[in-house]
Order: structure tokens, then sequence, then C-alpha cells
């Protein structure tokens, strides 16, 4: 596939804007920045240093900052946020959709926030408040509240003449809502079948009753699943007695699943998903310090683990050449499984019903892997230092922890999961630490007991 000019530009923008900034070429900047969508101006602003960042931050034109605001990571957004003046923050939301403004408000000051309410017309307010009502990982607190509705007892042509009337739709509208007097949810009319379909006909006729409506309280990794398997562009958002509170859009979507990938990725690092790869030295060393810490901790069991055959290793130094290879596989092979079961718990396809059926197909995993690696390994063993009974040790530990490393690799997340804490944080580490245990346990210990 041909890459476009946008995407050729990218990487280049950024060195360009380092030295336009360095240079202090303010008029030929602001002049660049006009021609950039404010999601490509919060890449740039991302990817440049401090220094340069803020620099390029005081040359954004103000009708702009809020829509580059909401597309910033939160850690680089509340540090400009932090930076505002309260004009400016009340400025900066001017023309923002209701779900970017739930989202941008959640960082700023309470007092500037109670503020703009304050300068809200009621209308507006009532429902802008009605999405900060929920929590920001709910359907309801992703949903915008500019759906269209229409009643079920209309024509479709008082339907396009209302249309007409209201002059514009949002976007992302590929559904209108049909609502009863009440408010009641009852189903959909494509804009498809509102165009092509005979203009005398009812909604009620052509109404779609098969769309299910999103439950306001739902988790929105629920949401974005639903998305991906029914493949929707738009859907309505309801409440417990059914009442349509507004409606949640792919481009919402995409973000929510951007952000779990970039949560996943970054967790198992020990790192948050809105790291700023230009925080200051001490705050990201702050960070990184209690992950390093938790991953000394594991060494330092393994290392006691070594420590309790330190006369064996004396006496065979090869022990000491292929201890590590047995842990390594162990570690790989954990970490295989592992991802595997993370990534299926993220879609919602392991839980109770099936779970243990996953981690007997693991462990034959293992089994059969260990086999094959046992063989290799044991033949290397012998033809590298001659010794047939070390090369049986090779084997059987190579074995043992490449099925302890499956087990550990599919129940420990299923078991971080089933008690609340998310496996990408913590199961890389309880995986590496088992896996390290087991096998400088089964080969030194093996070593004891058949060739001292």
């Amino acid at each position: 596939m041909p890459v476009s000019k946008h995407q050729e530009k990218v990487p280049d923008r950024i060195a360009e804007y380092i030295q336009l900034i360095a240079q202090g070429t303010v008029a030929e900047v602001q002049e660049k920045l006009k021609e950039l969508h404010p999601a490509e101006i919060a890449h740039i602003i991302e990817a440049l240093p401090l220094v340069e960042r803020d620099a390029l931050w005081e040359l954004v034109h103000p009708t702009d900052e809020g829509d580059i605001l909401i597309r910033l990571n939160d850690e680089v957004r509340t540090r400009f946020i932090d930076a505002m003046s309260e004009s400016e923050l009340i400025a900066a939301t001017k023309g923002l959709e209701i779900d970017d403004l739930v989202d941008i408000l959640s960082d700023y000051p309470e007092e500037v926030i109670q503020r703009l309410l304050q300068s809200m017309d009621k209308d507006y307010r009532l429902r802008l408040e009605a999405v900060m009502s929920y929590p920001e990982d709910t359907a309801g607190g992703l949903m915008n509240t500019d759906a269209i509705t229409v009643r079920a007892d209309i024509s479709l042509d008082v339907v396009l003449r209302y249309l007409r009337l209201h002059g514009e739709i949002p976007e992302t509208t590929d559904n209108l809502i049909v609502i009863n007097r009440e408010g009641h949810y009852l189903g959909t009319l494509a804009l498809t079948d509102l165009l092509t379909k005979d203009p005398s006909l009812s909604v009620a006729e052509i109404i779609n009753r098969e769309v299910d409506p999103i439950q306001a309280n739902t988790d929105v990794k629920e949401v974005a699943s639903l998305f991906e398997k029914l493949d929707l562009v738009s859907a309505p958002v309801v409440d417990e007695q059914n009442k349509l509170i507004g409606r949640i859009t792919i481009d919402d979507v995409v973000d929510v699943i951007r952000e779990e990938g970039e949560h996943s990725l970054m967790s198992m690092a020990g790192l948050r998903e809105e790291e700023d790869m230009f925080a200051p030295v001490v705050a990201s060393s702050r960070r990184r310090t209690v992950w390093l810490g938790v991953n000394l901790l594991t060494a330092l069991l393994a290392s006691w683990v070594i420590s309790n055959f330190d006369q064996t290793i004396e006496k065979i130094v090869a022990l000491a050449i292929l201890m590590p290879i047995v842990a390594s596989m162990g570690g790989i092979a954990g970490s295989q499984t592992l991802t595997l079961v993370i990534r299926g718990i993220a879609l919602g396809q392991v839980g109770r019903s099936n779970a243990w059926r996953l981690i007997n197909k693991e462990i034959l995993v293992g089994l059969l892997n260990g086999l094959i690696w046992a063989i290799v390994v044991s033949l290397i063993s012998y033809l590298w230092f001659d010794d047939v009974g070390l090369g049986v040790i090779m084997a059987a530990a190579m074995l043992l922890n490449l099925i302890v490393a499956a087990i550990a690799g599919a129940a420990i997340p299923i078991f971080l999961h089933k008690i609340g804490v998310d496996p990408a944080l913590a199961g890389g580490v309880l995986v590496t630490t088992v896996t390290d245990v087991i096998g400088f346990l089964a080969f030194l210990g093996l070593a004891a007991l058949y060739l001292i």
C-alpha cells in the first residue's frame, strides 16, 4: 500500500518545528500551524521536548486550543491546563462537543468548572451535567447528547421536512433514533431508508427494532467490543428505565480501543498509558523506581534459590553455563501463554466456564514443547560437555519448567482478573518469577541429587 504524503510528512514535521523554534521563526511556525488539523498539532506537541513544546503551544491560535487539548494525553494536557489562566480555560471550551467537553473538564480546577456551568444556558448545562453524572469509563460517560430523535407515528416526509428545517445533523449520524412520547427507546431509522423509501410511509413501518440500546452503566470495554462485533457506526444509550439519554459514535470508540491498547502495552512495563515521553527526569525516574524495586525483589528470590546450590555449582562449572537456558526458555514460554490469556480476557473470551479447559490446553502445549526442546537441549549439553547425565538433567529441567510456565502463564492472569487486579500490570513479573525460580530449582536440584 503506498504511503500518503500526509503520512510521509509527520516525522519530518517534528524535526522541522524543532528547527524553526530554535531559529525563532515565529511567523512561519504560526502559518504552518494553520495548515494542520488539531490532531496533527497534538501529535507534534507530544513528540517535542519540553522547551520546544512550550514554545509551540504559545504559538497555537486560542480558538484551536480546546480541540488540541482533548487530543493530548492526560499528562501533557494537565501540564498545559495548570499553566493556563481561568479566562483561557473557559475560552478553550468554546465549540467543543459535550463528550469532548466532559473529557477536558475532568482536568479543570473545580472553581473553573463551576464558573463555566454558570455561564451556560440551562438546556446545555443540563445535558452536560447528565453526561458528567456517569463515570468516565462507562457508556454514559462516553456518550454525546446530540442524538436526533423522531416519533414512530409520523411519516418519512415529515421527518425529511424536519431535518431540512433543522439545517444540519450531527457528525457520524447513520441513524435517527425512534422514541415514544415519554422518551423511551423504540428502535432506529436508517438514513438510507429515510432517503430511499416512499415518503408517505410512516416511521413505524420501516423502524429497525433489532438494534439493542446500550445501558448507560455499561463498561467502555464492553461498548468497544459491541461496536467491533456488530460493525456499528453509532449506538443509542438508555438509562435503567429505557429512556434515551444519548448516543455513542465510532470516533469515541476508536479512542477507547487505542487507550486500551496503550494501557495493556504500558502496564506490562509498569507504566501508565498517559506517560509523557518527555516528562521531567525526576518524575519519570520516580514512577519507574517502584516497578524496578518489585523486579529486584523477584530477582533476589531467584538468586536466593541459586545460592542454596553454591557448592554444587562450584563442583560442576557447566551448571553455571547452562543454568540461564532453562530459566530463559521458561520465561519466554510463560510470556507467550500470558499474552494469549490477557488478550482473551480483554476480549471477554475467557471466563469461569472455559478457564480450566484453557489451562489444560496450555499444559498440553507446554508438555509438547517441553518434550521437543528437552531433546534439543539435552543433545546440545551432551555434545558440548560430553556428559550424558548432564544432558538428561537439562532435559528433565526443561520439560518441567515449560509445563510450569504454561500453568503459570494461564492461571496467574485469570486469578488476577478474578480478584480485580489488572493482569497486564502484574502478570509479567509474577510469571517470570515463577519460571526463574522453578527453572533454577529444578535444574540445580536435580544436579545436586544425581551429579554430586
